[in-house]
């Protein structure tokens, strides 16, 4: 029997039945975005990487304590591919579990998924209110201030950059050219006139 392969649509209905939180939405949406940025960029499985970007914390609105390990259990009970089990996994590596990022894909989830939400707090903060018009420097520049996006955590951001091997500017601009596709998902596009 061949293994099956999750859609974006089993995905989304599923994080939708697990999350009425916006934001935790919104946040996935993101790391999706970039998901399948970064695999066009690399020549990876869009699809697959954009659905684990999608589903990565689903548990996380009903069991904050439980993080990651919910989510295993309920994709489990989808019959969702190991290899998407592991990834989710590891994106909580270090913090809530010790699945360590192995492949392109998983180290690539780490090193996003505290970044989107700084990229979301330094455009909100812009005049423009927008991801559409914002540089990797306006990011950088945020994240000296220690006090802005508290909760975001620079160390993984940075650690996953390292293990990636990419300088953490390059990382940050990927992420901002994959949120740039969902902006208005994110209303995120705020009031930039882009010309096409």
């Amino acid at each position: 029997m061949a293994e099956h392969q999750p859609s974006r649509d089993e995905a989304l209905a599923l994080l939708k039945e697990y999350n009425k939180n916006e934001g935790l939405i919104k946040h996935a949406l993101a790391v999706e975005a970039v998901m399948r940025y970064s695999a066009r960029k690399r020549g990876e499985d869009e699809e697959k990487w954009g659905v684990i970007g999608l589903i990565h914390d689903l548990d996380y609105e009903q069991f904050p304590q439980q993080h990651c390990r919910k989510t295993e259990e309920i994709l489990r009970s989808h019959n969702w591919p190991e290899d998407y089990i592991r990834a989710v996994l590891s994106h909580g590596w270090g913090i809530c579990t010790d699945v360590e990022p192995q492949s392109e894909l998983e180290k690539v989830l780490y090193a996003v998924d505290e970044l989107t939400g700084l990229i979301v707090a330094t455009a909100l903060v812009r005049p423009s209110k927008s991801v559409m018009d914002m540089k990797a420097k306006s990011v950088r520049k945020k994240w000296k201030d220690k006090s802005f996006a508290a909760g975001v955590n620079r160390e993984i951001i940075e650690k996953g950059a390292q293990i990636l091997g990419v300088e953490l500017s390059e990382l940050i601009t990927d992420a901002i050219m994959g949120m740039r596709e969902v902006a208005d998902e994110l209303d995120l596009r705020g009031n930039v006139e882009i010309s096409q």
